[in-house]
């Protein structure tokens, strides 16, 4: 390759690298005048990209695109194809709002890529307090589950004007009954979605954290018809209170108002419109050292999700990152009711979260997975 051609391509370099497109094609063009290059190669900087090597290269015509292009010399190499495919895809993290009985919720959802034409399940997801969808998203990872195993996630965001530190309004009693409140709403918004995305609607399931986990109890236990199974994290049982004062009593030591498979009949008695069987399979993860929610609200949590059901339990003891004891319960027939997470020396947050999020606990076992690992074992 001669001088002239050598300084005209490295001008051509030096265009392009600065922005300089249209120049650095027209330095290209001058480069080749009079060479065997194929006139397809050069094409307009804009359209096409240039990758650096050994020299910078150029895209070569549709028709060559896998063969490199030598003029004088000069070998311009083909580039890859750039991947834009929905596999590759990181998915969406869309907004919207909804509203049912006068209440209004904005939300999050994530839609994994290569969804169309599926019937996934999804999987949805209840912030604590002072969280937003966002902010318990980047903690529990579940969108990079949902990525890799296939599903949609659905993030409901509480209100500040319905509760001004974002905590679900678990212990009230105007949202502990059938078709009344936030559950009604959440349990609307789960419908909504799986109509709208044509989802498994055998196969949706609900979690949630602290006063996340509490609402998650409840709508859980109002509407096993769309709920499949629920996960309970540093959570409290239904019924656990009704006002704010025994709200902050049974979060100090535990409900003490019947909660649990024995009380279970005057805590519905006091929600009628709930009935006994409305249970769903369970899984509860609670650290022994919280102390925001008592740990023996999970034990709560897990005995109302016993209730009416003959279950042996399993225990066995482990560590993964940190120590805990996990309890299995399974009927005679085989199928896991309930699993009892307790973490040994972990404190109110979501138990092997990221750090990117509040309240997590990145030295626990996985969480996330493991809810996952419960929900999709769940028969319909």
């Amino acid at each position: 390759m001669n001088q002239t051609l050598q300084n005209l391509m490295r001008e051509a370099m030096r265009l392009t690298r600065i922005g300089q497109l249209k120049e650095a094609t027209a330095a290209i063009q001058r480069a080749l005048t009079g060479t065997r290059a194929p006139a397809a190669v050069v094409q307009d900087l804009h359209a096409a990209p240039v990758f650096g090597h050994a020299a910078d290269t150029l895209a070569p015509a549709p028709d060559a695109r896998d063969e490199p292009v030598v003029s004088d010399g000069c070998v311009f190499e083909t580039p890859t194809a750039p991947r834009d495919t929905e596999a590759d895809s990181p998915g969406e993290f869309t907004s919207g709002s909804h509203s049912h009985a006068a209440l209004h919720r904005d939300y999050k959802l994530y839609i994994p890529p290569g969804h169309a034409g599926r019937r996934l399940p999804l999987v949805v997801m209840l912030h604590g307090c002072t969280q937003n969808p966002d902010d318990f998203a980047a903690g529990t990872g579940m969108n990079e589950h949902a990525r890799a195993q296939g599903f949609f996630v659905l993030y409901p965001a509480q209100a500040q004007d319905a509760n001004p530190s974002r905590c679900w309004n678990w212990f009230k009693h105007t949202h502990q009954r059938h078709g009344h409140g936030e559950p009604a709403l959440l349990a609307d918004l789960a419908r909504t979605i799986v109509q709208q995305y044509g989802l498994d609607e055998r196969q949706v399931f609900l979690a949630g954290l602290s006063a996340g986990g509490a609402m998650a109890c409840i709508t859980a236990s109002l509407y096993p018809e769309v709920f499949a199974a629920a996960g309970i994290h540093s959570g409290l049982a239904s019924g656990a209170a009704t006002n704010l004062a025994e709200a902050m009593s049974a979060m100090q030591a535990g409900a003490s108002n019947g909660v649990g498979r024995s009380g279970l009949a005057t805590l519905f008695t006091a929600m009628p419109d709930a009935a006994p069987q409305a249970t769903v399979p369970t899984i509860v993860f609670h650290g022994d050292s919280d102390a925001t929610v008592h740990p023996r609200n999970g034990e709560q949590v897990i005995a109302a999700a016993l209730a009416n059901v003959t279950a042996s339990p399993l225990v066995e003891q482990g560590e993964s990152g940190r120590r805990y004891t996990r309890t299995c319960y399974r009927t005679s027939d085989g199928r896991m009711r309930a699993e009892h997470w307790l973490v040994h020396g972990a404190g109110h947050a979501w138990s092997g979260g990221l750090p990117q999020g509040s309240y997590t606990d990145p030295r626990g076992p996985d969480a996330s997975a493991e809810m996952l690992r419960f929900f999709f074992e769940q028969p319909r």
